[in-house]
């Protein structure tokens, strides 16, 4: 009867892992599953800049005249946002 438990055990922990990495995605393929939104408003693209290897990548773009820094790397759980309030290089974009 113990290895009967051990089976049904180890099948068990099987599926749950089989089932989280197939439940698990990229980050670029899941957008928005975060924090509920009320609407996307600015959907112009960003300007990536890729570090070297084993560096964080950035993104920059314009809102409502102030330009948004982004800093990741790769898929990560983990990111950097940084602000210029009224960049003049943004022209109320």
């Amino acid at each position: 009867m113990k290895n009967g438990k051990k089976i049904a055990a180890s099948a068990a922990l099987a599926v749950a892992l089989v089932g989280g990495a197939t439940a698990c995605d990229s980050k670029y393929s899941e957008p928005f599953h975060d924090a509920p939104r009320s609407h996307q408003n600015n959907n112009a693209p960003m300007d990536v800049v890729n570090g070297s290897d084993g560096f964080s990548n950035l993104g920059t773009k314009c809102d409502h005249g102030n330009r948004v820094y982004v800093a990741y790397h790769g898929d990560e759980k983990y990111a950097a946002v940084a602000v210029v309030p009224q960049d003049p290089t943004c022209d109320g974009r």
